[in-house]
């Protein structure tokens, strides 16, 4: 694959990032920031997937718009789904977002959300003596999609911790004291939620779930019968060797590239839009690939 596509005899080099979340979810920045800094960072195109909700992708689109050399804008969302109670995200891009099906998953999705972090601020402030409540952290976070990123950001500003990873590590993380989980689908149930909202379904980072490579494949091969089209094969914390590793898998399942930084501002301070750690670089013709697909089904 050219790293790069060619435009007037000239290597067009300027990446894509079709991983980003902003303040609608668990990152810091407005969708209408994140565009800023995507024209300052010379993004070509840019996807907007925050978890479980679609809310950023009116603004997001409204501001690129208006700003010259905006990069294009990919309607997209990341799916929270649970096996064998590791998570397991599944990225949808190019989706329909008035799909009828897709509305009522989020819609379900948030509502159960919701009773999961009144559970959790409860169990909070009884068990810890903290000074929270759901009301507390909506309010702190206007227009946002609770996660647990929230919390740890409210405990730190709070002074009850000194790092965010303090919460995760004593309090919050899976398998912690004041852990609550939430309902959630199978990665099937997120692929073809997908697909019928016209999107593209794609594996998110599956390096980070740390399967043995047998069981790795396995998940990749029941999800390609699902209808999985994608896989992650650039990431910000990929090794050489795992980009390498996952290129081969998706070669292997029929599967697309995809990539991108999974930005989400001063929250995952070490990984930048477009660039990841530094080294990230995803060539537009992966974008290219996923379009054309996308216009065929």
């Amino acid at each position: 694959m050219t790293e790069g596509n060619i435009r007037d005899g000239v290597v067009d080099r300027r990446p894509v990032d079709l991983h980003v979340h902003s303040n609608k979810s668990d990152g810091t920045y407005t969708p209408a920031e994140l565009v800023q800094y995507a024209v300052k960072k010379d993004l070509r195109v840019m996807a907007l997937t925050d978890h479980d909700t679609v809310d950023g992708l009116p603004e997001i689109k409204e501001a690129a718009s208006k700003l010259e050399n905006a990069p294009e804008i990919v309607d997209g969302v990341e799916l929270s789904t649970d096996l064998e109670g590791r998570d397991v995200h599944i990225v949808g891009l190019f989706i329909n977002t008035e799909d009828p099906g897709l509305s009522r998953y989020l819609q379900k999705f948030k509502d159960s959300r919701d009773t999961r972090n009144e559970k959790m601020c409860d169990a909070l402030a009884k068990g810890l003596n903290m000074d929270i409540s759901y009301e507390k952290l909506k309010n702190a976070f206007p227009g946002a999609v609770i996660t647990r990123a929230h919390y740890a950001r409210y405990m730190l500003e709070h002074n009850y911790i000194s790092s965010m990873n303090e919460a995760f590590e004593r309090w919050i993380g899976d398998d912690k004291p004041y852990y609550i989980p939430r309902e959630k689908v199978r990665p099937e149930d997120a692929v073809e939620l997908i697909k019928k909202a016209s999107g593209i379904p794609i594996l998110a980072h599956p390096v980070l779930y740390k399967f043995s490579l047998t069981r790795l494949e396995k998940l990749i091969s029941d999800l390609k019968e699902a209808g999985l089209l994608g896989m992650e094969t650039r990431y910000s914390t990929y090794t050489a060797g795992d980009t390498r590793q996952m290129m081969m898998l998706a070669e292997k399942y029929g599967l697309l590239e995809s990539g991108g930084s999974d930005f989400h501002g001063s929250n995952k301070k070490d990984i930048d839009l477009g660039t990841g750690k530094g080294s990230l670089f995803v060539p537009y013709e992966v974008f290219e690939r996923l379009k054309e697909l996308r216009n065929s089904l």
